[in-house]
């Protein structure tokens, strides 16, 4: 179990990153959802041991995190939003020389670590080509496969899909689910349906504070019965954001698909929506904007 409480973090110019953050991470996939600047990747690095709080603790599994960051490194993956690479130097290469720095020096059971890693993010055909030659997905796969050396116990990946086409997201998502059977995982990211296809527990996080927390089921309950969907003209847009909590809208055949939040039909011209995670993400920072948040909790 991840413990963090009250963390707050505050950089220069008086923009504060966390704002009194609190939450318990179980074993399992954790899914860490808001938009850019909400202050995900910062709350990351704090928990990497990378950076430290103004004020708050953090606890792992016994371990004071802000007191003893070297235990918790030992027991930590980390594949962090962007990482560089030596281009010239092989996969195979650069995790043997990771794993070496991670204290294992016993020659066969390194090739023995790497070669594992290599088969499980499905690496080990391309292992002697030069990182500068992957494509996005592979490269993100390596980044993987360089967190999960040294058994961790803690994984974090900080945008882990972003950029990826559907067929390595794919692929990456069937491997966060095996490895979140056996360790906890935080996924942070801004892609909705990541946090929906993976993460049995999560939160939404904006502005530096957590604004909603739960299942994702259980909160997409709390918005059933309450979406509702229209069409509209383009230039009808601005006038029912001023009438109407809008959720999305997209453009269809020349006119404007928008569902919007209502606990009652809006009015001529709409029908239901089934809810969606979706939905329950963009109508808790609709509201935040509107209104500063009291946390959404849903029972477990």
């Amino acid at each position: 179990m991840l413990s963090i409480r009250n963390l707050s973090k505050t950089y220069g110019g008086g923009v504060k990153a966390l704002d009194d953050v609190s939450l318990e991470i179980p074993k399992g996939m954790f899914g860490l959802l808001g938009p850019n600047g909400a202050g995900k990747s910062t709350l990351m690095r704090t928990i990497a041991t990378l950076q430290e709080p103004d004020s708050g603790e953090i606890e792992f599994d016994g371990i004071d995190v802000l007191k003893e960051p070297e235990k918790l490194r030992r027991v930590l993956g980390y594949l962090p939003q962007e990482f560089g690479v030596y281009p010239r130097v092989s996969a195979r290469a650069m995790l043997d020389h990771l794993a070496q720095l991670k204290g294992i020096t016993n020659g066969a059971e390194r090739s023995r670590l790497v070669n594992e890693m290599l088969m499980q993010t499905n690496l080990l055909y391309v292992s002697t080509k030069s990182l500068g030659s992957y494509s996005g997905g592979m490269r993100q796969r390596w980044g993987i496969a360089q967190a999960l050396l040294g058994d961790p116990k803690l994984l974090i990946v900080d945008e882990p899909t972003a950029g990826l086409d559907p067929e390595e997201r794919n692929r990456f998502h069937n491997l966060l689910a095996e490895i979140g059977e056996n360790v906890a995982v935080i996924l942070s990211t801004h892609i909705v349906d990541d946090v929906a296809d993976l993460c049995p527990q999560m939160a939404i996080m904006d502005g530096g504070q957590i604004v909603a927390r739960g299942a994702p089921a259980d909160l997409v309950k709390q918005a059933e019965g309450k979406v509702w969907r229209t069409v509209i003209d383009k230039d009808q847009l601005e006038a029912c954001a001023a009438r109407y909590l809008v959720l999305s809208s997209r453009l269809s055949a020349g006119r404007r698909e928008i569902h919007v939040l209502s606990d009652d039909n809006p009015g001529e011209g709409f029908e239901p929506v089934r809810a969606e995670l979706e939905h329950v993400y963009f109508a808790t920072l609709a509201k935040r904007r509107a209104d500063p948040p009291a946390v959404a909790e849903a029972a477990a």
